[in-house]
């Protein structure tokens, strides 16, 4: 997702689902997937047990420069599986969640979660209510206006469908007439919508130039909520990053399936705030320079590859 402005159980994902790429796994439903715990606005913070205690930390975080001291606060849309999701005990799990915890122990830090919707998370940040986000958001250029943004992964756009692919979508433009969820303040909503960085030249004008009817776009707050569109019958599809996807299909064999190919392949990134009217060009922040510094060693000792393998998730590797 994803995805533009604004406490997660593994099930493998395979490579097709993944282009230069959005625990056990319950069996439940999408729908319980999406009740397991709170998913208000900014939720409470939630403590995460860090998975290795590191002896001396990577790089030191000048003090007044947390929210909270001794603690490093990540914002992430819950749930959004692989990438963030709560497991069976309603504690978050996940690639970014890994992530996100390994930095904190590199820079001697205790780990809380604090869940966020995505449409307003980029506000969450930069008023303090967290000190990053990993959340499986795209970097593009009106994001990178508000917060730095740190390269960390890479995944496309899918569309998923009915099991049997009853409206017979193999392309983008199959989609034309039709109706498609989708979460708001996503990269999958401004293609869909042809907003923000696909001002004028999303699907819809695609299908418009086409000589086609143009689809019907269903917004919702949460990508659970998008998701039980499809199962519910109302959409024809369901668009989300391609792990997202890719994480559903093989959840729900029976119900769902990816339809054609993984489209619109962008880069993720950690964000923080810069502290300026513009973070295009403007020098990581010290909380940035840490964060990158405790990334970029993941990266060169292997931890950064090993957290990808754990979630099947290795082509999205990027290198910093």
């Amino acid at each position: 997702m994803k995805r533009i402005n604004y406490i997660v159980v593994f099930i493998i994902l395979v490579g097709a689902f993944i282009l230069a790429a959005c625990g056990a796994a319950p069996t439940a439903t999408a729908t319980a997937a999406a009740t397991a715990a709170p998913t208000t606005a900014v939720a409470t913070a939630t403590e995460v047990a860090t998975a290795t205690e590191a002896p001396t930390p990577v790089a030191q975080i000048p003090a007044g420069t947390l929210v909270q001291n001794g603690h490093l606060l990540m914002c992430s849309d819950v749930p959004y599986p692989p990438q963030e999701f709560f497991d069976e005990n309603g504690d978050p799990q996940g690639l970014d969640i890994d992530i996100g915890q390994e930095i904190a122990n590199r820079l001697g830090l205790k780990f809380q979660v604090v869940n966020s919707v995505f449409d307003t998370i980029i506000a969450a940040v930069t008023s303090g209510k967290c000190d990053f986000i990993i959340s499986a958001m795209n970097i593009t250029a009106d994001r990178h206006v508000q917060v730095s943004m740190i390269p960390y992964f890479q995944a496309g756009q899918s569309f998923v469908v009915a099991k049997g692919n009853p409206d017979n979508i193999s392309a983008p433009l199959d989609l034309c007439g039709k109706s498609v969820a989708v979460e708001s303040g996503t990269t999958e909503a401004s293609y869909l919508q042809g907003t923000d960085a696909y001002e004028g030249k999303g699907l819809t004008q695609q299908c418009t130039a086409a000589g086609k009817q143009p689809l019907t776009v269903t917004i919702t707050q949460k990508d659970t909520d998008a998701l039980q569109q499809l199962q519910s019958g109302k959409v024809a599809a369901y668009s989300a990053d391609s792990p997202v996807a890719g994480y559903y299909v093989v959840q729900h064999p029976d119900e769902f399936q990816v339809a054609g190919q993984v489209i619109e392949p962008i880069a993720e990134g950690i964000a923080i705030p810069c502290g300026a009217a513009d973070c295009t060009n403007a020098p990581l922040s010290a909380v940035g320079q840490a964060i990158q510094t405790a990334f970029n060693s993941m990266v060169a000792d292997g931890t950064y590859a090993n957290i990808l393998a754990k979630w099947s998730l290795s082509t999205g590797a990027v290198n910093p």
